[in-house]
């Protein structure tokens, strides 16, 4: 796919205007065409280019101070990196430093990146085909709720906080690092954690010295409906999180580890052996920094939030008027999911469809799911249009 340019929720392609039910690779939060982060972008290309990685500057130190200011009490230091894959290595190496372990644990419909150490944390069919790599990283089955038509709820994966707990347990006391976890996992569709799930693995890991890893790159700055994500699914906090995609709407190149200062501390006397040439990259800064502020000027977090509820309307309505075919459904604000249950020539021929009414989606076929994220600047109409762009492709 060409892309030549867009505006707000819709991109351009040399044949066809196309409404981003996607944002894109998940990262275009403030959608096309935002001239704010543009501007600043240029802005800084006037002032400074190059640094080293550890070098202040007023941006840096800035956007460091937004991202601790919204994070919650007692988080103390950010370090910067080139993306999501990255900020989740670089947790992975703080964690294994701080307790001295290289045990992991994550879940098996799960995504963390696409680097090695990143993506032996991920459960998803990406893993299987590039093994053996970084050892000790531990899966457990999954827990999620989902919409059957008419309204009712059913729990599925398989799994629960205490699949989490029992294998900390299993595994020895003061052997796993951490547990890394996506407070909802969005491209293995929209797995929203049932009621209670994330303070009951939060309790499992102070049990055993294991840290707690949100990894919001996903679900951070608003695709939940909350500024990093974790916040919508009970009141622990974790000891990292990770973020990127969002953090500057796709404009550049950047991510970060958040850390809290009970693991922070550590480094003021033990080195971190991290860092690469272009972490912290002013250009990527500036759009960081950008991005920040047009969320917090746009009120774009709560308007997700808002949002949200129109959207899990329309994708019911969906899922109502094809409760056969879509027997269910997800969404947590502006990230949500439905399942198809056809063969899967029908699941290639539905997804043409949408393909051909200039809707973009992301499609799961392993899992038959089509997953929507759509940019938290659409509009009550936008999200409308897409729900029937949907709908005609079903039928």
């Amino acid at each position: 796919m060409e892309i030549t340019g867009g505006q707000g929720a819709w991109f351009d392609t040399p044949e066809a205007r196309w409404l981003d039910f996607g944002s894109l690779s998940y990262q275009a939060n403030l959608g096309h065409g935002e001239r704010r982060v543009a501007e600043a972008i240029k802005v800084q290309c006037d002032t400074l280019l190059l640094t080293v990685p550890n070098s202040l500057y007023p941006a840096k130190t800035a956007l460091a101070e937004k991202l601790l200011t919204n994070a919650p009490p007692g988080f103390t230091k950010v370090m910067f990196t080139l993306g999501g894959s990255e900020a989740v290595e670089n947790a992975l190496k703080i964690a294994r430093l701080f307790t001295g372990r290289h045990k992991t644990i994550s879940r098996y419909r799960s995504y963390h990146g696409a680097s090695m150490g990143a993506l032996a944390l991920s459960g998803d069919y990406r893993r299987p085909v590039l093994e053996p790599i970084t050892t000790g990283a531990l899966h457990v089955l999954d827990c999620y709720e989902s919409r059957l038509p008419g309204g009712a709820t059913v729990i599925e994966g398989g799994g629960s906080a205490e699949a989490i707990a029992q294998t900390l347990d299993l595994e020895g006391k003061g052997t796993v690092a951490a547990v890394f976890l996506e407070p909802v996992p969005g491209q293995n569709g929209c797995l929203v954690p049932p009621a209670g799930y994330w303070d009951r693995v939060r309790e499992a890991c102070d049990a055993h010295g294991t840290l707690l890893v949100a990894d919001c790159v996903l679900n951070g700055f608003g695709r939940l409906g909350t500024y990093y994500g974790f916040e919508s699914l009970g009141s622990a906090a974790p000891d990292l999180i990770t973020v990127s995609k969002g953090m500057t709407g796709g404009y550049a190149s950047l991510g970060a580890v958040l850390v809290h200062e009970r693991v922070a501390k550590h480094f003021e006397e033990n080195v971190l052996y991290a860092g690469l040439t272009f972490y912290g990259h002013p250009v990527c800064v500036a759009a960081g920094l950008a991005a920040l502020n047009v969320y917090e000027s746009d009120n774009l977090i709560a308007r997700s939030l808002e949002m949200g509820v129109h959207f899990a309307a329309k994708l019911a309505e969906l899922q109502d008027a094809h409760p056969v075919l879509v027997p269910k459904t997800r969404a947590r604000g502006l990230l949500g999911a439905f399942e198809l249950a056809c063969d899967a020539a029908t699941f290639v021929k539905i997804t043409k469809a949408m393909n051909d009414v200039h809707v973009f989606v992301h499609v799961n076929k392993q899992f038959k799911t089509i997953i929507l994220a759509p940019p938290l600047v659409s509009t009550t109409s936008d999200i409308d249009e897409g729900f029937k762009r949907i709908a005609q492709s079903l039928v």
